[in-house]
């Protein structure tokens, strides 16, 4: 099914920009509009990316569902691994999942990039989000870095149940942003640390 219709009436969404639309009306029209198998599939990317959901979405049925769980897995335990080695912790219970990306920074934790330019793939924009001392501008660096992957992967998929999940997702994004502050940033990082300290794995 397509959704012409309904992308079309939709205001367009700019990365750095304040969302043009609430997320309870953005939510209810999407209820109303969406064919009950995409909305299951929505429905994973409306809770929280804890260890539970995270197993769920990387084994959903639509590949791009598949697809974004892996990258946010991919890119947190990157940037889990170099705070690891940062503050000298134990990365590889705080890594997670068994794929090739968490192998790798595993088991080539004495290199700088931990061998991941051998893979295929760009991350070195993931790479550099550690040397970002600002933690909101990293925290915006890692959603621009989304906004990008969304961007390329729905490039030619017109119309599709892609571009609404990628739509929402967006939209997300530039709501979370209009109610962060510095603060809430330090926050969250500070009691990311202190979990690592006690051993608690950081989930994606």
């Amino acid at each position: 099914m397509t959704y012409e219709y309904l992308l079309s009436g939709l205001p367009e969404l700019k990365a750095g920009s304040d969302a043009p639309v609430s997320l309870e009306k953005l939510d209810e029209l999407l209820d109303e509009q969406m064919q009950e198998s995409d909305k299951a599939m929505l429905d994973l990317l409306r809770v929280p990316m804890d260890e539970a959901t995270l197993e769920t979405g990387l084994k959903a049925k639509n590949r791009f569902i598949r697809e974004w769980f892996a990258f946010n897995r991919d890119m947190n335990n990157v940037l889990v691994a170099q705070i690891c080695r940062k503050h000298g912790f134990d990365m590889k219970t705080q890594i997670v999942g068994n794929d090739e990306v968490a192998e790798q920074l595993r088991t080539h934790t004495s290199q700088k990039d931990f061998g991941l330019n051998e893979l295929s793939g760009d991350y070195q924009s993931i790479l550099a989000l550690a040397q970002i001392e600002d933690l909101m501008a990293r925290e915006k660096a890692m959603d621009a870095i989304r906004f990008e992957w969304l961007q390329d992967r729905t490039e030619f998929d017109f119309f599709s149940a892609e571009m609404v999940f990628a739509y929402y997702l967006e939209a997300v994004m530039l709501h979370r942003w209009s109610l962060l502050t510095v603060e809430e940033g330090e926050r969250v990082f500070r009691a990311m640390v202190a979990d690592m300290k006690k051993g608690v794995r950081i989930d994606a």
